[in-house]
């Protein structure tokens, strides 16, 4: 399952969906906002999406990580809007049976997503510029 929200990521209670008495593995990834990129100093994200597409596009990513990677439980949590330093921005959680479809299901995940998700970050700088990021590797994306 993948989900859009505009509200704070909560890893603890997301950690928590995915209990499986079958899960011998579980895995997770939080990709938090930094202070910098690129040589400048970020100030805070925003990050905008297309929610339709986000969720078919992502159970689809989700299904192919289950094929190669078979697991029990799988979620991904995006947010939108403003974030601050320090703020996770997305959350990947896998449980499965052994530990090793725990880490290569969760890392397909991640990767997936960043390339194939219609999900826009704009950089706010310090010195008040501001700017979208990597938004031609996505557009390069789309043409293979």
């Amino acid at each position: 399952m993948i989900e859009v929200t505009s509200d704070a990521i909560d890893a603890e209670t997301l950690k928590g969906t995915l209990a499986n008495a079958g899960a011998g593995g579980f895995c997770s990834f939080e990709g938090w906002v930094r202070n910098e990129n690129e040589g400048r100093t970020v100030e805070r994200l925003e990050y905008e999406a297309y929610e339709p597409l986000v969720i078919t596009e992502g159970n689809r990513v989700l299904a192919e990580a289950r094929q190669r990677f078979p697991y029990l439980e799988a979620k991904c949590v995006h947010r939108t809007g403003l974030l601050e330093i320090g703020e996770m921005a997305v959350w990947v959680g896998v449980a499965s049976p052994h530990r090793d479809e725990a880490f290569k299901a969760c890392r397909y995940i991640i990767d997936e997503l960043k390339v194939r998700l219609p999900i826009w970050k704009k950089e706010h700088y310090v010195d008040g510029d501001s700017g979208w990021v990597n938004c031609e590797r996505c557009a390069d994306h789309g043409r293979h």
